[in-house]
């Protein structure tokens, strides 16, 4: 699976790349390393070939394109740029691909991507994760020394015409994963999607990992030569701990608002939109981390995809939360008593934001019924109480009536229809034989008889009548049942607003106390 690295260089001293290319240097220091006789030791391996430089240096070629087009003047100009094709270490042995091939499809690459610049193409054979992947390191001067043809990717008169200087866009660089791609199909090569990745790792972070690693190994050699157990053994990344808290909270979350409130409640990530991008900020972090530095996973386009997709598959959850109750205010987090329980910092973010809006709902509620007084709340809570229950007592009555309706309604029938069978049974010559043949239709008769005389109904009732009287018992059930369920939202929003207007003052009190305290120290 070839991969495509671009790195971009201000360095003035254009012999600097060839140099790197051709000595073996420190991997963490980028020192070059010297033999015994301090002389820098040459790589055990490599092939180098240079483009458009004609009879000179790369070097020099860079300087006299800069000096003949006066570009590269100034110390934050980009000097040089330099792209790095790794090709999957399986290939050297299961596709047949040697230094010498990946050489030339490197110089194929350079001459048809970045035709015009003076190049250096070197091959290696492994990289300095010895895994032994040939690679193909193409540097190439920054200022373009002839006029090219224009490519479809080409978006500016800057990226064929001559002395104007290559830039690494967003659009030259997905041409550029797609030419690899190609590349590697073209020449039955292992590949993989370079136009996506849900994990991104910059040349930074993965230095930081592999110096921290190494230095996390010799403690625990330390650790283990002293008869200790370690209690880490891989080093992780700030950005890696983040990509894994995002995922766990996306994995779970059904809305945006959703996921936003749990990576703050959970891990104390601050999550933001701005210019249709997202970005996080972790706790103990000023300044936030772009999505895009995460991986594609954690854009905002996967993300709401992501989130689409768990709504989906939590259908019921979530209808039955929207239904029970829409607007219900939530109640107000004691932060205090939740950081003595070891609530952490993230947490107590999230609880302060979430009690702002919690505390800014229930006032509008309080301000549009006109209840801002305590008074006048403390003595709608107790009409609202009392209504609910005077409305439930009425429900429950009216679901009584209306059982006793069905279950009369219900042995009429039986009786009614079973009767003529009864009748039968008593003229018939056999009896038990009537009986065991009729057992159901029988026994139905006789439950529905004794139900009759219990309730001492001599005459069956119409069941027209009973099916008009049931009807009118439901719909005074639906009536006194919509009063009991205004009744009962109202009266929990309004001692939920209550509880809330009274642990904010008592959190305000004891804030001023402090404040006091402190003052006096």
């Amino acid at each position: 699976m070839a991969t495509l690295k671009h790195i971009a260089s201000k360095n003035s001293d254009y012999s600097a790349a060839e140099t790197y290319l051709v000595y073996q240097h420190d991997e963490f220091s980028g020192k070059k390393i010297l033999d015994e006789q301090s002389r820098p030791k040459l790589r055990e391996s490599y092939i180098l070939d240079t483009l458009e430089c004609g009879e000179a240096s790369f070097a020099m070629a860079c300087l006299l394109a800069n000096r003949k087009y006066d570009k590269n003047n100034h110390p934050d100009d980009i000097k040089s740029h330099q792209y790095i094709i790794s090709f999957d270490p399986r290939d050297a042995a299961e596709n047949g691909l040697t230094m010498e091939k990946a050489q030339a499809l490197g110089l194929n690459f350079c001459k048809e991507n970045f035709p015009g610049h003076p190049a250096i193409v070197c091959t290696h054979p492994d990289g300095h994760n010895h895994s032994g992947n040939i690679h193909v390191h193409i540097v190439i001067g920054s200022v373009r020394t002839r006029e090219v043809e224009r490519k479809p990717y080409m978006q500016k008169p800057r990226d064929w015409r001559e002395g104007m200087k290559h830039s690494s866009t967003a659009q030259t660089m997905r041409h550029l994963r797609v030419a690899v791609m190609e590349m590697c199909q073209d020449a039955k090569l292992y590949q993989i999607d370079l136009l996506s990745s849900k994990k991104r790792v910059s040349e930074r972070e993965y230095w930081m990992k592999r110096r921290s690693q190494m230095k996390l190994d010799r403690e625990n050699a330390a650790l283990l030569a002293a008869g200790q157990q370690p209690t880490q053994t891989e080093f992780e990344t700030a950005k890696e701990t983040l990509r894994k808290q995002i995922s766990d909270v996306l994995d779970n979350a059904a809305s945006f608002e959703d996921f936003s409130d749990r990576l703050l409640q959970q891990y104390g990530i601050t999550v933001k939109e701005s210019r249709g991008q997202l970005s996080y900020l972790p706790a103990g972090r000023k300044k936030f981390i772009r999505a895009h530095s995460l991986g594609d996973k954690f854009e905002k386009e996967l993300v709401l995809a992501t989130l689409k997709e768990n709504a989906k598959s939590q259908p019921i959850i979530l209808h039955n939360n929207l239904e029970e109750e829409p607007d219900r205010i939530k109640k107000l987090v004691d932060i205090q008593a939740k950081l003595k329980q070891g609530k952490g910092i993230g947490y107590e973010r999230w609880a302060k934001k979430h009690n702002l809006k919690t505390m800014a709902q229930t006032l509008i509620l309080l301000q549009e019924k006109g209840l801002l007084n305590e008074d006048a709340l403390d003595q709608r809570i107790a009409e609202l109480d009392t209504k609910f229950h005077e409305s439930l007592a009425v429900v429950k009555d009216l679901e009584t009536r209306m059982a006793e309706n069905k279950t009369l309604r219900s042995h009429a029938a039986a009786y009614k229809q079973y009767r003529p069978l009864a009748q039968k049974r008593n003229a018939a010559k056999s009896p038990a034989a009537f009986e065991e043949q009729h057992r159901v239709e029988l026994t139905a008769y006789r439950a529905a008889a004794a139900y009759l005389k219990a309730n001492n109904i001599t005459s069956l009732p119409s069941p027209n009548k009973l099916e008009s009287e049931y009807c009118a018992l439901a719909s005074e059930k639906a009536q006194f049942y919509e009063q009991y369920k205004e009744a009962k939202s109202e009266l929990l929003k309004l001692k939920d607003a209550k509880q809330n207007v009274a642990l904010f003052f008592r959190e305000e009190k004891q804030t001023q106390h402090h404040e006091r305290e402190g003052v006096c120290v």
